[in-house]
């Protein structure tokens, strides 16, 4: 079975996804409303700046969008601001994906370190992410959000 390289799968998001992104980011998330008692972050992010601003990839599928992806890059390290994948695309890897291709992405900018942060009441999330290899660093209060930092050394 030929697996396609990540950079084939891959697309750097066009300003023509920014709706598109919005949209995805609102599936995704939605159901995190009544957990969290607020609005998930990706749901207002201004995805148009983040695509003139920072490294922002998308997953196609069909005729829209299958996962997104938001990263930032620091001085020594890559933050990822967002990802999010179609609760029709979950469970199919997509997740693993996107993390994989910003370990790709950390390493063609020279960084060791991959830095986010998530809810912390977003549990399958944290956990999910610490299977990935992130450990949590702390916690903070970011307006009507509790938050915990997770970063992963490459």
């Amino acid at each position: 079975m030929n697996v396609p390289r990540l950079s084939e799968v891959f697309d750097r998001a066009a300003p023509g996804d920014a709706d598109a992104m919005a949209e995805l980011a609102r599936r995704a998330y939605a159901h995190y409303i009544p957990i969290i008692n607020a609005v998930p972050v990706p749901m207002t992010a201004d995805y148009a700046a983040h695509i003139r601003d920072d490294d922002v990839w998308v997953l196609r599928s069909g005729t829209g969008l299958a996962a997104s992806l938001v990263l930032i890059r620091h001085p020594g390290h890559l933050l990822i601001e967002s990802i999010a994948v179609d609760p029709d695309e979950q469970g199919k890897g997509r997740g693993r994906q996107l993390l994989d291709w910003t370990r790709q992405r950390a390493t063609d900018f020279g960084l060791s370190e991959i830095r986010l942060y998530t809810n912390v009441l977003m549990t399958k999330n944290r956990a999910w992410y610490q299977r990935a290899g992130f450990t949590e660093t702390h916690e903070e209060q970011r307006g009507d959000k509790r938050i915990v930092h997770m970063r992963s050394l490459l």
